[in-house]
């Protein structure tokens, strides 16, 4: 497989074991007496890149860390103090690439596994970077509870990839079937359709998690989920097979409720980068979306982030920081804070916060030199985890930012 540079998803890509758990303190920022947040450094597996990419109401944070290689783990920070590696299912590396985190504790991800690909696709683990590597291994959805990882099985194609999971244990995301599909892009090696997969592991036998597909918006061709609400509702892309992960597949921005209707989430007005990211208990839908402005007509990545409440005739464009061209809405939580990127700037990549429909600089937030580069997800208090690069030195580290009681 080989991978493509672009900004397709910045914040959420990069990008158990006997070796799991490593403990150091944590370093807390300094503040300012108007600074609203505190800020925690997370410990790393020793490589110089980690990423938050979720947390629970209890401040538990699941994501990754490189190891010193450049090879990559899912890993999970139960007390902001100790890392716990979560393993692989095989080959070279593992991630937790999308809001996989739920209160219960289990996390949901991707992994390389010992299978060579037969067809030697494309898929979109390695495509958009979620692994660093490049190889001609299948590439599977896990599920991790009390120290196992698991599978997440197929349509009957080789790949597979878990994105969210809710309360109640229900996990979404993508798989292929076995339908050789003509939509799919002839410049990359994606041959295979895949379809949106709701996964329950409670329900099968301990070897084997059932799939039920989640079918595409009508005319289309493949869909994909990427988060579920406790209520039962997935959110996620609908279109063709494309490459495998956004543009042309994100024709649609879509919904699921509990019974699997589909039914079409507004958009900014493009023809394509339609994608929700995540979806509160309220129903309300965050993501980002292009616009119809020059380069969508081509497919070029201009989205900016956007929010639509549950039953509204619109989305609406929550715009970008300074001279960013670009933004992307991660998560919200049920008061309704949203959280992302903005980037494509002078200043580079930034981490906002949206609430009261005011866009923020989430480092205009805090006292630090240290930069947030972005804002993958906001429990329900208003802890917030995602990546920074450290001003000494140079690393880029997993962050969590809790409000000061009593901040403006």
């Amino acid at each position: 497989m080989r991978p493509i540079s672009c900004a397709i998803l910045l914040a959420a890509v990069g990008g158990c074991s006997n070796e799991a758990r490593v403990t150091q303190p944590p370093e807390t920022l300094a503040q300012l007496v108007d600074a609203q947040y505190t800020i925690v450094k997370l410990p790393s597996l020793g490589g110089t890149l980690s990423r938050g990419m979720a947390i629970n109401d209890q401040g538990w944070v699941a994501g990754w860390s490189n190891l010193p290689d450049g090879s990559r783990r899912a890993v999970l920070w139960p007390d902001h103090q100790t890392i716990t590696n979560l393993g692989k299912l095989g080959g070279v590396s593992s991630t937790v690439p999308w809001l996989g985190l739920n209160n219960g504790g289990m996390v949901v991800g991707i992994s390389h596994t010992d299978e060579v690909d037969p067809l030697d696709e494309d898929w979109a683990c390695e495509l958009a970077g979620f692994l660093p590597q490049t190889t001609n291994l299948i590439c599977r959805g896990f599920v991790w509870e009390s120290d196992k990882m698991r599978a997440l099985p197929t349509l009957g194609g080789h790949h597979s990839f878990g994105t969210g999971v809710n309360n109640q244990g229900l996990v979404v995301g993508w798989a292929e079937t076995a339908v050789h599909d003509p939509t799919c892009d002839p410049t990359t090696a994606q041959k295979l359709q895949f379809r949106a997969v709701m996964w329950d592991p409670k329900d099968g036998s301990k070897s084997k998690i059932k799939a039920r597909e989640l079918h595409p918006f009508p005319g289309d061709s493949t869909s994909a989920a990427t988060a579920i609400n406790d209520n039962g509702q997935a959110v996620g892309i609908s279109g063709d097979c494309d490459q495998a992960v956004g543009r042309y597949s994100a024709r649609h921005a879509v919904l699921w409720d509990k019974n699997g209707k589909v039914t079409e989430i507004p958009n900014l007005g493009g023809t394509s980068w339609h994608t929700p990211m995540d979806i509160n208990a309220q129903g309300d839908v965050v993501g980002f979306s292009n616009p119809a402005e020059p380069g969508d007509e081509i497919g070029e990545f201009i989205s900016r982030a956007f929010f639509w409440a549950n039953g509204a005739a619109q989305a609406e464009d929550l715009h970008t920081l300074g001279d960013d061209p670009v933004s992307e809405a991660f998560a919200i939580n049920s008061p309704g804070q949203v959280v992302g990127i903005s980037f494509g700037g002078s200043n580079g990549p930034r981490a906002f916060i949206w609430e009261d429909g005011v866009l923020t600089d989430l480092n205009d937030l805090v006292e630090s030199d240290d930069v947030l580069l972005s804002a993958q997800d906001i429990n329900d208090a208003g802890q917030i985890t995602g990546r920074m690069r450290d001003n000494v030195t140079g690393e880029v580290l997993a962050f969590v930012a809790t409000p000061i009681a009593g901040a403006p």
